[in-house]
């Protein structure tokens, strides 16, 4: 190695002493991935001793020391400390050879390139960065679209100042590294167009939950520091790890567009060398990547993270003029995979007043305080510790207050901007990303932050209550009984993937259609009958990066399914199609244009009477279509679909029918439907039902409903809704028998389990195969399975 430089293709990830964990991963990358076709743009990178050499020709180091001696005695500021050797650096004089070794590579640089000056990517990586349990993520500077060799030596030595500012030194402390132990290294990189392009930002893990199944992609139009730095709402999407290496099949289970404001591009020659441009209606309402290259970088995180044997973080960018896809830096990711999974904590919020904002979620934790409400770095002085920091933009620079902050919430920025990364890093909830945080909130208001709820961070007027739990996965017994979970929120799913589950007994459909489609399916298939101009607009605007109606309702259905799907993968995930009354069905956009209104939908046009009826069989067919997509196209072929409100077997043939007739057909790629059995007549004619299902699902709560012909939303009559009447449990009992004598599975979905440890028993002495739960109940009713298990061995014993 050259003491002053070395060429990238020469670096190995172990050269972190050498030029820092960001430059030893780019060679260790163009030297071992390229193979697998991994682009990374060529460069080279100066070295620790050309750091340290500088230092000591200019004899800054006593300058270095003195300054952060005044900082830790308390008789300096951090500001003025940092200033003050930033400007020292700034002043001092390249050593000759150093200098001309930089001019040479990119000499050479030009030579390889075809062009007399090309454009550079400049970037700073400390000898102490990128390590397993240290991102250092934005601590010092990157400066891009740098061309000629003045201009170079100017942006490395600005880099090296950077190792100085209030950030670095305070994230340095933090840490307990020494005053003067971490060197910087200068990386040198080609540009790749995505000034003209796209860019952004790169896990191959999922940041909020730790689970491992997902590559999550962030990203905005232009120069990808707007998306590093949180100063756009970039597009998202996640990718389902485990079926990347099937060309066949396309994993995207969700995907959001950002509304990506502004973008980074070249400067004219004559200011600076990077500016920020409004972007175009066009580009707002289109996403940056197309599905493939989604895919295609979701592969590229699979190889990093397998090649380097950890969770990745990753900054991507794409060429407009080639349309090629680059990896620009790749470090360990350091939150998520430090944590350990035999405990982990839940989250209860109540809260004590209305929903104010929302935005992204970036963490799983809640707080309370009072908002302190900062605009301009300027203004960091006046922060106020234990507060609830509200700002438009949390820069990195801002890392001094973030550790002092009950929370952080943000009008702009995604999950992988620096912001978020530093609030996961410190454990501090954060929702950013919200839009109007800064216009909503007001200086001095009590808030409640609440990043429990999901991907969705929610922040709430007043001081409500937050009740935390341990939940610890060491000593979770074994069951023969299955205990499996029921899910409403794909968002919030991937919190309860360490879970030992058993798979999915219900997830139910019209939860996703009322939150993530919010349009009545009629109004997207028939968009001229929906005369109310302010509905219209809102369907137009939801609609946004969608071919069409349809196209916008299955697509969003089959990924927010197949983000449920995709948790427990290969376990059975059984979902529950729409079982919307029409009083319900009207609350959507558009819905009253097209509902009957009746006098008890309870028993009213629901289930499976709507399926086939010519009023809903269309909008029946794009249930259907999302659900072939989910299983044929994106490969969840673990789902199970399930019919509910279901009245007779001749119903069932209709419903069956015309489920074959849009693609789903019982026993086609190992398709299997359930049954919902929640009405007396799904029990006396078990038999007939068990010939045209291959399961059996029993809702508690609408069969106690229909059995005692109780209310179950009825106060006045709530002593009298009980599961465990006699009439009921005979209910259960017949259709667990009836099954399994017809060689059936059968399950129970309902709430009781949850709530009456003494009911779960009673089912597994039935016999039920699978018993389906709340989450946060899920360890409770295990224990009482086994023990419900073992009793029925002693007492046969006996």
């Amino acid at each position: 190695m050259d003491k002053h430089l070395v060429w990238y293709d020469g670096l190995r990830r172990s050269d972190i002493a050498v030029v820092g964990g960001k430059n030893a991963s780019l060679g260790e990358m163009i030297s071992t991935l390229s193979a697998k076709n991994i682009r990374v743009p060529d460069g080279f990178a100066t070295t620790a001793w050309a750091y340290r050499g500088f230092i000591a020709a200019n004899g800054l180091k006593p300058v270095i020391t003195k300054r952060i001696e005044a900082l830790e005695d308390g008789h300096t500021t951090l500001h003025e400390a940092g200033a003050a050797i930033r400007a020292a650096i700034i002043a001092a004089k390249w050593p000759k050879e150093t200098a001309e070794a930089i001019r040479a590579a990119y000499r050479e640089l030009a030579k390889r390139s075809g062009q007399k000056e090309p454009s550079v990517a400049v970037r700073s990586s400390a000898t102490a960065e990128d390590l397993p349990d240290a991102s250092f993520a934005g601590q010092q500077e990157t400066f891009l679209n740098i061309t000629g060799e003045a201009a170079l030596l100017d942006a490395c030595r600005r880099c090296y100042a950077s190792l100085f500012t209030d950030r670095a030194i305070s994230y340095r402390q933090l840490l307990g590294f020494g005053r003067t132990e971490v060197a910087l290294s200068v990386g040198v990189q080609f540009m790749v167009r995505s000034d003209i392009g796209s860019s952004g930002v790169m896990f191959s893990i999922d940041t909020e939950t730790g689970c491992d199944r997902f590559v999550l992609i962030n990203g905005a139009w232009g120069l990808g520091e707007n998306v590093v730095q949180g100063a756009v709402n970039p597009d998202e999407f996640q990718v389902f790890k485990p079926f990347l290496d099937d060309a066949d099949r396309l994993p995207i289970i969700a995907k959001t567009l950002g509304t990506k404001e502004i973008k980074m591009i070249y400067g004219r020659s004559d200011e600076a060398a990077t500016r920020n441009v409004p972007t175009s209606v066009a580009e707002r309402e289109r996403f940056t990547l197309s599905d493939a290259e989604a895919v295609e970088l979701a592969r590229y995180a699979k190889i990093i993270e397998a090649h380097y044997g950890v969770a990745m973080d990753m900054e991507w960018a794409k060429d407009g003029e080639t349309g090629d896809l680059f990896i620009v830096q790749a470090r360990p990711e350091t939150v998520q995979s430090r944590k350990s999974g035999a405990v982990f904590q839940s989250f209860n919020v109540t809260p004590a007043g209305k929903l104010i904002v929302q935005g992204l979620s970036v963490g799983d934790a809640a707080a309370m305080g009072r908002v302190c409400l900062i605009r301009s770095a300027q203004e960091i002085d006046r922060f106020v510790d234990g507060s609830v920091l509200v700002t438009s933009t949390t820069d990195p620079d801002w890392v001094p207050i973030m550790k002092r902050a009950a929370a952080v919430v943000t009008d702009h920025g995604g999950r992988t901007s620096h912001a978020a990364i530093v609030s996961r890093e410190l454990g501090v909830p954060a929702v950013v990303g919200t839009g109007n945080a800064t216009h909503i909130l007001h200086e001095g208001q009590d808030v409640t932050v609440s990043c429990a709820e999901g991907e969705t961070g929610a922040v709430y007027d007043g001081l409500g209550q937050i009740e935390v739990s341990d939940i610890s996965l060491d000593d979770v017994p074994q069951t023969q009984t299955g205990v499996m979970l029921n899910i409403a929120n794909p968002s919030a799913a991937a919190h309860w993937w360490r879970l030992p589950a058993d798979g999915v007994g219900l997830a139910r459909m019209e939860f996703l259609i009322s939150n993530e489609i919010k349009v009545h399916p009629l109004a997207l298939l028939k968009p001229e009958q929906v005369t109310d101009a302010a509905e219209f607009r809102a369907i137009t605007k939801l609609m946004k990066g969608y071919q069409d109606g349809p196209s916008y309702f299955t697509q969003r259905l089959a990924m927010g399914l197949a983000r449920i799907a995709s948790v427990w993968h290969p376990k059975p995930v059984i979902v529950r199609l729409s079982d919307f009354k029409s009083n319900e069905y009207a609350d959507l956009l558009g819905g009253r244009h097209f509902e009957p209104s009746e006098e008890n939908p309870m028993i009213g046009l629901r289930g499976a009477a709507r399926y086939y009826s010519a009023f809903y069989r269309d909008a029946f067919a794009l249930e259907c279509a999302a659900l072939k997509r989910l299983r044929d196209d994106m490969g969840f072929t673990n789902v199970i679909a399930m019919v509910p409100f279901c009245r007779s077997p001749e119903e069932a043939d209709k419903v069956l029918e015309v489920m074959a007739a849009n693609g789903l057909r019982r026993g086609e790629n190992g398709l299997e439907v359930y049954v919902m059995t929640e009405i007396p007549s799904n029990v006396i004619r078990a038999k007939e039902f068990a010939a045209r299902f291959d399961g059996f699902s029993i809702g508690s709560n609408d069969l106690t409903q229909l059995t005692l012909g109780v209310d179950r939303d009825s106060e006045a009559l709530a002593d009298v809704f009980r599961e465990r009447d006699p009439a009921v449990l005979w209910m259960i009992e017949t259709a667990i028998l009836r099954a399994h004598e017809a060689g059936r599975k059968v399950g129970l979905c309902g709430q009781a389990p949850s709530n009456d440890p003494n009911f779960a028993r009673l089912l597994v002495s039935a016999g039920i195969d699978t018993i389906s739960v709340t989450p946060d109940s899920f360890l409770n009713v295990k224990r009482n399975v086994a023990q419900a298990e073992k009793d029925n061995v002693s007492n046969d014993q006996a």
